[in-house]
């Protein structure tokens, strides 16, 4: 499509959202950045502020509101274990009463919306790689349980829009994702290492490393994020989007070390209940279909993310949490 839309990014300020704003905007599209700024930082987004075809809102989107748009991105959802579970009852209503007001304000415009789901929806697999047809394995009174399950819940009412009010729907399914703007305080695995051997602090590994994530680079997973949203009706979801690329936590570390210079010392802490031992994506739906598979290698991505945090003042982010 070439034609000019008008495109409401809820969770906008965010790291995937600001630099979705970002790529849409730059398509020359009308874009309405929504945000409540409870993760999020005004810095990732006030470059944009002068642009013409951006506005920002500050709303919550647990609460009605009322636009007029073509496509909604709902990207709007504490996406850290220490953010969300800072407040688990907000979690779950930002996940279900958020996807109920914005698949209300598709189904009222006509609107085409996308879902920014999880691979936490496959809680702690066991299989692997985990394709789309996987059901997971999720503890629902975990203290994970208010993000994966309200991630669920959110794909529940997706697929019910979709089939009893035909809202055109689109549901990615987002892995490990890493890159600048990343909140350095966001207690995530990528940006907790770099931080730490920035400043020369120890490397805090949970359990005992050897447990396996895939990093995708942020550009990437924002190119799949779009393809799907211009991809054909017929194929509406879930897909994964993420890096096949597996990755023990040990090994990420010491490649963290080698590319700072850092001379930091790993140590070793007990394993957060429900986390995941495997996680990785099999991505044949998304080539198949969206034509998509990532294309930054984790070192080259890694090299950007710990240029930028080398940037930024860290006095200027405040942790949303205690629990960074």
């Amino acid at each position: 499509m070439s034609s000019i839309r008008r495109v409401l990014v809820t969770g906008g300020a965010g790291f995937l959202g600001s630099h979705l704003c970002e790529r849409l905007l730059d398509r020359g599209h009308d874009v309405i950045c929504l945000d409540n700024f409870f993760t999020s930082q005004k810095s990732n987004i006030a470059h944009l502020l002068d642009r013409p075809n951006f506005e920002l809102i500050r709303h919550d989107v647990t609460l009605p509101i009322f636009l007029e748009v073509d496509e909604i991105y709902n990207l709007a959802c504490p996406a850290a274990p220490g953010h969300y579970q800072y407040n688990p009852i907000k979690t779950m209503k930002t996940s279900v009463m958020g996807a109920i007001n914005v698949l209300g304000m598709a189904k009222r415009c006509r609107a085409k919306v996308l879902q920014a789901s999880t691979s936490e929806v496959y809680g702690d697999p066991d299989v692997h790689p985990q394709p789309e047809s996987y059901r997971g394995v999720v503890n629902p009174i975990g203290p994970r349980a208010c993000y994966d399950e309200g991630k669920r819940a959110a794909e529940t009412l997706m697929m019910d829009y979709h089939r009893q009010n035909r809202v055109n729907v689109r549901i990615v399914r987002i892995f490990n994702t890493y890159g600048p703007r990343m909140h350095p305080f966001d207690g995530r695995v990528v940006s907790n290492f770099i931080r730490q051997a920035l400043a020369g602090q120890d490397i805090t590994i949970f359990g005992d490393g050897s447990q396996t994530r895939s990093f995708c680079y942020r550009d990437d997973l924002i190119e799949g994020m779009i393809r799907m949203m211009d991809g054909s009706d017929d194929f509406i979801g879930p897909v994964n989007l993420g890096n096949p690329g597996e990755f023990t936590i040990l090994e990420l570390a010491r490649l963290v070390l080698e590319l700072t210079g850092s001379q930091s010392k790993l140590v070793y802490r007990s394993l957060p209940i429900d986390d995941p031992t495997q996680r990785q994506p099999d991505i044949t739906l998304a080539k198949k279909h969206l034509h998509w598979s990532p294309t930054i290698p984790l070192r080259e991505g890694l090299m950007k993310t710990i240029e930028w945090l080398r940037s930024i003042d860290l006095e200027h982010y405040r942790p949303p949490t205690p629990n960074y």
